[in-house]
This record gives structure tokens, C-alpha cells and sequence, in this order.
């Protein structure tokens, strides 16, 4: 009953809505040269250990997407006892998340977010792309 051509269009519609919110937290290459040239950002590969074990971009602390949301809302005390680094605060800015293709880096920002991280941002062009222009 809900198949026409009008129904098709519904969802891309939708598609195009949450694309076009989600690139004002993205950040680009080029951008992301800047903002770790000044020590602007913090950088978190969402890869998995072995991933970023095989390469990663340099100064990125690694916190697998899957051990994010438990991270995020560690004491900070515990946060920096595992992962060997400050836990970053609500209110910092450019919290950038990558991984290697952009999907996981965007559902890790698309958390923190959640969580209250207002300057969570993704790396949408991932360590595939830093790899190919900067490796």
C-alpha cells in the first residue's frame, strides 16, 4: 500500500537532512592539518586495538568504538590510569574521532555527543584517506 513513486522519496529526503546536519561537525583534512599544527584537537582513533596497532595518525589516543560510551563516563582518575591520557572535559573543543573508513568515527562522534561532548567532531575522510595523503 505505501509503494509509489512518492514513498521513494521519503527516506533519501530524510538522508539528505541528517547528512547535511552531521557536516557541521565534520572536519576535513585540511582542517584537521590546522587544528593539529596549533594543538587545537584531541585526536581518538574508534579503530580497534590491532587496527590502530598497525598504523594510526600520530598523537591519536585509541579507545575502540565499542569501549567509547563506557570511557566517556569514567572517572577521571580511571580514564587516565587505562588509556595513559587526561579524560577530555564536556566542554572541550574539537574532539575529533576517526576511523578507517568513517562509519565508526561517525556513530563514536554521534555518542559523545550524546554524552554531552558539544565539541565531538568526526574526521569523516578516516585513516584512509590521512594514510593516501599523508602516510
Amino acid at each position: 500500500m505505501l509503494q509509489g513513486a512518492g514513498w521513494g522519496h521519503i527516506p533519501a529526503t530524510v538522508a539528505v537532512r541528517t547528512m547535511a546536519g552531521a557536516s557541521t561537525v565534520s572536519v576535513s583534512l585540511p582542517e584537521l592539518r590546522s587544528l593539529l599544527t596549533s594543538g587545537r584537537a584531541r585526536l581518538f582513533d574508534v579503530r580497534s586495538r590491532e587496527e590502530a596497532a598497525a598504523g594510526t595518525i600520530p598523537g591519536a589516543i585509541n579507545i575502540p568504538v565499542s569501549e567509547l560510551e563506557s570511557a566517556l563516563q569514567m572517572e577521571p582518575a580511571a580514564f587516565k590510569a587505562l588509556y595513559r591520557t587526561e579524560k577530555p572535559k564536556q566542554e572541550d573543543e574539537n574532539l575529533v574521532f576517526f576511523c578507517q573508513m568513517g562509519k565508526r568515527g561517525f556513530q563514536a562522534t554521534q555518542l559523545a555527543r550524546r554524552l554531552g561532548y558539544t565539541g565531538a567532531r568526526n574526521y569523516a575522510g578516516a585513516y584512509k584517506e590521512w594514510l593516501e595523503k599523508e602516510g
